[in-house]
């Protein structure tokens, strides 16, 4: 991502200052430190000595380059205004890279938890728990279904931990294939956008991603049905990605973008779809979709910030009762035992 980045905004900077297409591009190679950009640079090297466009070059490295990518720069150079189009682009491959990371951010605080919590039952249940088994089970009182409980997990862990663990790692890859399935995607993806904590996060993340894109691509030149295209390929939420292509073929009858999205208002609010109405009015639609798409980056971030505070005492809770369990498991027949000494 960052190489593509620094690809566009070097290269804008480097024709602007009079800088040939192709010295440019051969410049930027011998600054760019991946070895793999670096090849696939070279081989766009070679293809323009052999006389093709810049656009033609990229389309050949479909992995690195993506769609929208190359028909920015197919319009580009089409309509002479390359320089700009890289601009764009540039600007929008920083706001995307942004937005992904926000949202990995957000992530981290409860996966470095839920990984602690994780770890501490992981030892305790392997190096220490283990020693204690011999005395509870020495014990002449009828133990508390707690500490019972830990016993099975315990012996379970002991006896079948090799098992257990080949078994959560055919389990999770099962679930990413599974996952793949455009069905299953669709149903997860729909149920993301239902969910308290999550959905507000990916609402606002893919419409900043949908508007930013779809305003790079007109002002790009590209027209609006196949704007509307491409931009629907670059959501990664399927819900979102089949209501954008919808809305193509109602573009292709002649309709406006926003008449569609005025239907879907439990995925386009109100706002969103009278602001992008507004911009078709009044020959501003570019203008309106960069005025989204800077609200709804500024929605990620605001949500963001304030994830960690709301998923703060969820997790407190959930680290609680783990090791409340154990604690309880391990006091209860201590005490019962003493107890009855007293007696």
């Amino acid at each position: 991502m960052l190489d593509k980045v620094l690809f566009a905004k070097h290269l804008s900077t480097m024709i602007k200052a009079g800088l040939p297409l192709r010295e440019g591009v051969f410049a930027i190679k011998e600054q760019v430190k991946s070895n793999e950009f670096k090849r696939v640079l070279n081989d766009i090297l070679k293809h323009l000595d052999n006389g093709e466009s810049l656009g033609d070059s990229l389309a050949l490295h479909p992995r690195v380059f993506s769609e929208l990518f190359v028909n920015v720069i197919k319009v580009g150079e089409a309509s002479g205004s390359l320089e700009e189009n890289l601009k764009y682009l540039s600007e929008h491959l920083t706001k995307s890279y942004e937005l992904k990371r926000k949202v990995g951010a957000a992530m981290i605080y409860p996966a470095i938890v839920l990984s602690t919590t994780v770890i501490l039952v992981s030892v305790l249940s392997i190096f220490i728990l283990p020693k204690l088994l011999p005395l509870f089970k020495s014990f002449d009182i009828e133990l508390p279904l707690a500490t019972k409980i830990l016993i099975w997990l315990i012996e379970g862990i002991q006896n079948y931990g090799f098992f257990i663990l080949l078994g959560a790692v055919l389990f999770i890859g099962l679930l990413i294939f599974i996952l793949r399935l455009k069905k299953v995607k669709k149903f997860f993806d729909n149920l993301i956008l239902k969910l308290p904590i999550i959905s507000p996060i990916s609402r606002s993340s893919n419409l900043a991603q949908l508007t930013r894109t779809l305003c790079v691509l007109l002002r790009g030149g590209v027209p609006a049905v196949e704007a509307l295209g491409i931009s629907a390929k670059t959501i990664g939420n399927l819900v979102y990605r089949e209501e954008i292509l919808k809305s193509v073929l109602e573009v292709e009858k002649g309709k406006t973008i926003s008449s569609h999205l005025k239907v879907k208002r439990n995925l386009f609010p109100v706002v969103a779809s009278q602001i992008i109405e507004v911009g078709e009015k009044t020959g501003s639609l570019e203008s309106s979709l960069l005025y989204l798409a800077r609200f709804y980056e500024e929605e990620v971030d605001n949500v963001t910030k304030n994830l960690s505070t709301v998923l703060e005492p969820i997790l407190l809770i959930i680290v609680g009762l783990v090791v409340g369990f154990i604690a309880i498991s391990i006091i209860l027949p201590i005490y019962q035992l003493v107890g009855g000494f007293h007696v």
